[in-house]
């Protein structure tokens, strides 16, 4: 799952340019038991399988005792949503641990006593916290200076100021009938930012209100 999106686009970038370490560790890896299982059934009688604390804690200590880590987040639908402000505070970090949860979910005691943050993309259940990862780790990935080329576009982009982006065009100025906003292309850089805010702000009310709360 995280082979295709970590070797191609701007995570791939980031790494070939010595910007960001991505690492992907199996956590069957760390178990000790001869079938590398790494889930249980619950106490209680719970349907589903969970998570075992084994080799969770093996994995972070063996990470911890390389290097220190800001943060040990634990990607779960009940966590705190991940929004931009979160991501820009989270890509000023040095370094981060994310584990991703599976089957029914993992041994409390993981969350208890080995995380120091949880976080979740949305009120939704995926099969797994792999996606989710992915989605964090491009958002932080993207934010490191000199990662994208015009550090200015992603300053720009929806949410930085509680706002949603404004519409952006491109070449031809008219096609099929359909033309580009004329203040686009009038070269007054004072009206043409006016006239983003403005856009900016009434698509925000109109689709996003509870962002201007």
């Amino acid at each position: 799952m995280f082979e295709s999106p970590l070797n191609c686009s701007i995570l791939k970038r980031a790494c070939d340019k010595g910007l960001a370490e991505i690492h992907v560790h199996n956590l069957r890896d760390y178990t000790l038991n001869k079938h590398r299982k790494v889930d249980d059934y619950p106490f209680g009688g719970e349907a589903g399988m969970v998570m075992g604390i084994q080799p969770i804690d093996a994995c972070i200590s063996a990470l911890k005792a390389e290097r220190d880590y800001d943060e040990v987040i634990f990607m779960t639908p009940d966590g705190e949503r991940f929004d931009q402000p979160m991501a820009n505070s989270l890509s000023l970090l040095d370094n981060i641990i994310i584990l991703c949860g599976h089957y029914k979910g993992i041994d409390y005691r993981v969350r208890e006593h080995l995380i120091t943050r949880e976080i979740s993309i949305g009120d939704y259940v995926l099969t797994g916290g792999e996606l989710p990862a992915l989605c964090v780790t491009d958002a932080l990935v993207r934010l490191i200076p000199g990662v994208i080329g015009d550090e200015q576009s992603a300053l720009s982009d929806s949410f930085q100021d509680n706002l949603l982006a404004p519409p952006v065009y491109t070449r031809p100025a008219e096609y099929n009938g359909w033309r580009v906003p004329d203040i686009l292309l009038s070269g007054h850089e004072a009206k043409i930012a006016e006239w983003r805010y403005d856009q900016a702000m009434e698509r925000t009310r109109r689709l996003r209100p509870d962002l201007l709360e």
